[in-house]
């Protein structure tokens, strides 16, 4: 198969995860006999200063121009410490988002044996945890009106919704609860929010096309506490975007690092693959940021193209330098192991067969998404 991939490093470390993906995106196709053409573009902190712009135009087109993209992280210190900052990195996430149609933001959590003394819950809790967060992300607060008043004591930000932009992302998560367990919970603020009264509303309506799904409903301080306390009780997840990108890093507390969760954004002709954790520029250029996620996301791109036998192969080939303890900093203080020394690893441990990865079904779901 031929891919034209979009890659955008963008900020921090970035540039270093998106090489070692890159690096296994390589072994695959030397592998499995595929071409994946690559082309590079500048987004967030350093295409401002570049071009004045976190999302240049020609970013925007190749994206376009592209079968996927592969995105790495954005963010800078210098404008956390300017909040009124008129430009900021993270608009060129939330733009490229936007332009791209990429309305949905699916998450996969999971527990896995072999890391359950990384997470600070106790491993009774934690064992079994295997589901998926469905997060809006074109719609509500985070592209409503914002308004400051002129002597800067009051602020304002809409959240709005339409039936429409609910209604395309819960079919995608009913769909994946069907091919899944056949639970479905809403996470909403329904007690408080307009909007989320809405999104009820719309949702069991909906509900009535998967008879077969269960339906549930949570508001959103409750969820937070279940994730950590009763995780396993969750199938597939689905909430608005605020909501959504909150829960969604609380539920990272499980898998023991937010080095290895992936994600996919999806739309009706586009589709983006990018690590959760953000920029940590503190560790830019030091050789010590975990490349797993952005490797995790890699093979979800390849899941969203049908390539599932590749796919896998480099989920265990992530979970081969686990078991072996091939790890960086953020999973064991003591390693000797840097950056670019796991993804080698990774990379050189892609193949095309079985034989050398004995390992139980628990364990090869590494950043596994049903749907895509």
């Amino acid at each position: 198969m031929e891919l034209k991939i979009a890659l955008l490093p963008g900020d921090g470390i970035g540039p270093e995860v998106m090489a070692q993906a890159v690096k296994c995106l390589q072994a695959v196709e030397e592998t499995f006999g595929h071409n994946f053409i690559f082309s590079e573009a500048p987004v967030g902190a350093i295409a401002i200063a570049k071009t004045g712009n976190p999302l240049p135009d020609e970013t925007l087109q190749l994206c376009r121009d592209s079968n996927a993209v592969l995105f790495g992280t954005v963010g800078s210190p210098e404008y956390d410490k300017d909040p009124y900052a008129k430009l900021r990195p993270e608009q060129g996430l939330l733009q490229l988002r936007k332009k791209l149609g990429l309305f949905a933001n699916i998450k996969p959590i999971k527990a896995f044996s072999i890391l359950d003394r990384k997470s600070p819950l106790k491993k009774e809790i934690i064992t079994g945890t295997d589901f998926i967060i469905y997060r809006e992300l074109t719609g509500g607060i985070y592209f409503g009106e914002k308004q400051l008043s002129t002597d800067g004591t009051t602020a304002s930000d809409l959240c709005v919704y339409s039936e429409s932009e609910i209604g395309r992302i819960a079919h995608l998560a009913f769909k994946s609860a069907k091919s899944r367990n056949n639970k479905l919970t809403l996470v909403d603020k329904a007690n408080v929010l307009e909007t989320s009264r809405l999104w009820r509303r719309v949702v069991s309506k909906i509900a009535e096309s998967y008879p077969e799904v269960a339906l549930e409903f949570m508001y959103v301080d409750n969820a937070g506490m279940q994730i950590i306390l009763n995780p396993t009780q969750f199938d597939v997840v689905l909430t608005e975007n605020l909501l959504g990108d909150i829960i969604s890093d609380v539920a990272g507390v499980i898998c023991g690092s937010i080095g290895l969760l992936s994600s996919a954004s999806v739309g009706e002709n586009h589709a983006m693959f990018e690590p959760v954790h953000g920029s940590y520029s503190q560790a830019a250029g030091k050789n010590m940021a975990n490349p797993v996620a952005c490797i995790l996301s890699a093979a979800l791109l390849l899941e969203h193209f049908g390539l599932n036998e590749e796919a896998r192969a480099v989920q265990m080939a992530v979970y081969q330098s686990l078991r072996k303890n091939i790890v960086t900093p953020d999973l064991n203080l003591k390693t000797k192991y840097g950056t670019d020394q796991v993804g080698d690893f990774i990379a050189n441990n892609i193949t095309d067969t079985d034989d050398n990865l004995s390992m139980n079904n628990e364990n090869i779901g590494l950043g596994k998404s049903t749907i895509i």
